[in-house]
């Protein structure tokens, strides 16, 4: 019978659980991790270039053209993709010290207006009687914890701010480095005329690979079955790709 993995094992979640763990745990607070904004970078890199290479191959173009395009695409695209996340990171937290300044203002001109509002939340996670009373009086005993209390209950907010210049570089970093893979067969003709022989066929081969492990690593992450996940994306991936090839079949004729 295998052996249980580490990280979910007996021992590792009571070592874990030690009380001095828990309060350094709770004291630093949650990790900011940036799953979303590599998955979504890694992804969209990956299939906006390929539709390109796909698009143009389609239309029988030359390599350079790809090449030229599909770095163009890489540079651009993936430094607006960078700047809309960084700016939509910045306005979420923009908006979470907004919330909360009114949060605050709120208490200070009706105090017991929102002291009914956390009596009626903790009513509804089944508080009652007087634990229900002496719990009210120590949240709001607290302004601090008060507002806390609010954001999270009341708006539905998280108390960590994201790095908004970290979320926005994941993405980019993400998008040239996945973007850059259909381009590979392309590039490495170009440095090595000839060395491969169907370029495009082989750009697809490698590009569904990058789609595949881009979908199993995000479901290790959120523990889903990783091939599955990987099936997923390269059935995403592969949809676009389809669409700009046929796209390009199509138009073939207005390139002369």
């Amino acid at each position: 019978m295998a052996s249980p993995n580490k990280e979910n094992s007996i021992e590792h979640v009571k070592a874990h659980h030690h009380p001095h763990l828990i309060a350094k745990r709770l004291a630093d607070g949650p990790d900011s991790i940036y799953l979303k904004e590599f998955i979504y970078g890694a992804v969209d890199g990956a299939i906006t270039t390929f539709a390109i290479v796909a698009g143009v191959a389609g239309a029988g173009m030359p390599a350079g053209v790809i090449i030229i395009l599909g770095f163009a695409n890489l540079l651009a695209d993936g430094f607006s993709m960078a700047v809309s996340n960084f700016l939509g990171t910045r306005a979420e937290n923009q908006h979470r010290k907004k919330v909360r300044l009114m949060e605050l203002d709120e208490i200070e001109r009706f105090p017991e207006g929102e002291r009914e509002e956390v009596r009626q939340i903790l009513a509804m996670k089944g508080f009652e009687g007087q634990l229900l009373e002496d719990a009210v009086e120590v949240i709001t005993s607290d302004k601090e914890k008060w507002v806390d209390t609010m954001l999270l209950e009341e708006h539905g907010m998280t108390l960590q701010e994201h790095n908004a210049f970290k979320a926005g570089l994941a993405t980019f970093v993400a998008f040239c480095l996945v973007g850059f893979i259909p381009l590979t067969t392309y590039v490495t003709n170009w440095v090595l005329p000839g060395l491969i022989a169907n370029p495009f066929e082989w750009s697809a081969v490698v590009t569904g690979i990058a789609f595949f492990w881009v979908g199993a690593v995000k479901g290790k992450f959120v523990s889903h079955y990783w091939l599955l996940s990987g099936l997923e994306t390269v059935v995403v991936g592969g949809i676009a790709a389809i669409m700009a090839y046929g796209v390009g079949v199509l138009l073939k004729g207005l390139v002369g």
